[in-house]
């Protein structure tokens, strides 16, 4: 079958943060074919260029969301009257949405009133979408003025809510900026029956904005949706957007739950990556019955030779690995570690992991001011030379040269978060046999189950104790290290995540029906020419046979001119032949 796979700063890119395991499902269902349709989030990663693809892939397309557009499109009175009323819409909606789901402000929603919204949103969505079929492009208009007033008359209007009625010209601007870097995927000119139209699955690898490609193709030519998270991004926009005023937060808030809900309502299957991120799914209205847990796939190998040596680690040694950012909370761990020194002097702690960003570093630095505070360098008698107990390491050197050495290199791996997804470094480690104490936040207890100790974050104490007591049993650590290896093993391997997909894209097509129709010579439709068996693994090729698929309306051919089609075997973004104008 033709998968068309949605990534939005992933996949292909080099630095794209979901580009992993979508490039080890690609590789691992090679009877597949697969194209590809990248949503880039800055210039550096389109200049870093992509990652290596296989021979299934047989398209990419690219089109970046971080640049300014201008696509000189002068609408006609008819267009633009056609752009209020679906604006207009759009910004009634955000404006009414109240807190009582994810997608809500502070005042609460009634469950008729929030489904009529929902419609309204869907409406207005689609409304736009198709304005810019006709049209040829939407990033100018979404700019206007135009669209200033509407999103003003809304959050004016009676029945908005409090932080909507509060927003300021300054506000109302940087909304309708945002808003337009997010909608930009309705003006390309991917939704043709020879694009994203003839595939037999879209696959968005990340909700949000990366999903709304598959939310128009199942639109336009009626192509089902598969939705997969591992970290849900309404989550995430939550986490990222402190600093922004209530009224701010709360619009965008609104649009990015409206957005989940909608894409939740149309996919045809929706795969969590863990409970944590099904919860949040189900809070913004997913049905449980279109809820598969799909956990993430990862590679044990690097991890077997020290999963398959556990008594090479020091008994005494403490390791904590990660990146170096405020949300590990790594003080706590320190005062936690200061106690744990106490009941066992001759314990140790090793850091491994580099600084996530300026904020990271900034972090880092205090770290070791408070390491050398709380732990004065000491000397095991008077002729030797003091050491600290804490040591700051990065992986890479000849002590630590990857992270499964750093692994391996303790006995009781710890972590210490108040924030976390699915913790992917925890299940290194139960793949390399070692016990874990872990605080419960995200998708901990999920991923360890009983194999570790979990306690709560933010305290300092508990963390210690826990700690002492592993110290103090070896033959727990060792029966609580076998467990989790084994468990990591059966659950959280490539493998594994690779079956689950390729069950569940047999299940969407399997029940799919048919979309395209073969004709004959004088262009009469086939009977029986697509038979049930067309949904197995492969492709028909019969040369004599010609494919019609039923998409939507026709479109103004050239787009925004900036949705790039490229070659994959190409290892850089600026190796591209455009389908549309130049960009």
């Amino acid at each position: 079958m033709r998968i068309g796979l949605l990534t939005e700063g992933g996949y292909p890119y080099v630095s794209g943060e979901a580009g992993l395991w979508c490039d080890r499902l690609v590789r691992g269902l090679e009877q597949h074919e697969f194209d590809l349709y990248a949503l880039s989030r800055s210039e550096s990663e389109e200049t870093e260029g992509w990652v290596p693809l296989p021979p299934q892939v047989g398209r990419v397309r690219t089109a970046p969301l971080w640049e300014s557009v201008d696509d000189h499109i002068v609408y006609g009175r008819r267009a633009r009257r056609r752009f209020a009323e679906c604006y207009g819409e759009l910004a009634t909606a955000l404006c009414t949405a109240g807190p009582g789901n994810p997608s809500a402000g502070p005042e609460g929603e009634p469950e008729g009133q929030s489904a009529l919204e929902a419609d309204r949103f869907a409406s207005a969505l689609y409304g736009l979408a198709e304005l810019a079929r006709d049209e040829g492009g939407l990033p100018t208009a979404l700019r206007s003025e135009t669209a200033v007033r509407a999103l003003e008359r809304a959050c004016r209007a009676p029945g908005a809510h409090r932080s909507a009625r509060e927003a300021r010209v300054p506000d109302l601007l940087t909304v309708t900026a945002r808003l337009e870097r997010a909608l930009r995927p309705l003006s390309l000119d991917w939704y043709e029956d020879d694009d994203l139209g003839s595939v037999d699955l879209c696959h968005a690898a990340s909700g949000g904005t990366a999903a709304l490609p598959g939310l128009l193709a199942r639109h336009f030519c009626d192509v089902p949706l598969l939705v997969t998270e591992y970290g849900v991004r309404l989550r995430t926009y939550y986490l990222t957007e402190p600093d922004s005023s209530p009224a701010i937060r709360s619009l965008l808030a609104a649009f990015h739950g409206r957005l989940a809900a909608e894409t939740y309502r149309r996919a045809a299957v929706i795969t969590p990556g863990n409970t944590h991120a099904r919860r949040w799914q189900e809070r913004c209205g997913a049905d449980r019955a279109k809820l598969r847990t799909v956990h993430p796939g990862m590679d044990a190998a690097p991890f077997a030779e020290a999963g398959e040596s556990p008594e090479c680690a020091d008994p005494q040694t403490l390791v904590w690995v990660g990146h170096v950012e405020p949300a590990k909370d790594l003080v706590s761990l320190l005062h936690a570690f200061a106690e744990i020194r106490r009941a066992e002097p001759g314990s140790r702690l090793r850091i491994v992991g580099a600084p996530s960003g300026p904020e990271g570093a900034a972090y880092l630095i205090h770290c070791k001011a408070l390491a050398a505070q709380l732990f004065p360098d000491e000397a095991d008698g008077p002729h030797a030379v003091g050491r600290n107990p804490v040591s700051f390491e990065e992986t890479g050197g000849p002590e630590l040269p990857s992270r499964a050495d750093a692994y391996a290199s303790g006995a009781l791996v710890v972590l210490s978060s108040v924030v976390e997804g699915f913790p992917a470094g925890l299940v290194e480690a139960m793949f390399c046999g070692r016990a874990t104490v872990s605080t419960d936040v995200g998708a901990v207890v999920e991923a360890i189950g009983g194999t570790g100790l979990v306690v709560p974050p933010r305290n300092p104490r508990a963390l210690a104790e826990a700690c002492v007591a592993l110290l103090r049993d070896p033959e727990r650590r060792a029966r609580l290290g076998a467990a989790a290896r084994a468990r990591a093993l059966e659950l959280f391997t490539v493998e594994q995540n690779i079956t689950a997909f390729h069950g569940i894209y047999l299940e969407i097509l399997s029940r799919t029906p048919a979309r395209r129709v073969l004709l004959d010579d004088t262009g009469e439709p086939l009977p029986f020419g697509v038979p049930a068996e067309a949904h197995v693994p492969g492709r028909w090729s019969d040369p004599t046979a010609r494919v019609a698929a039923r998409g939507g309306p026709g479109t103004v051919r050239g787009g925004p001119g900036w949705a790039v089609e490229a070659e994959p075997a190409r290892p850089k973004t600026s190796v591209a032949a455009s389908e549309g104008a130049a960009r």
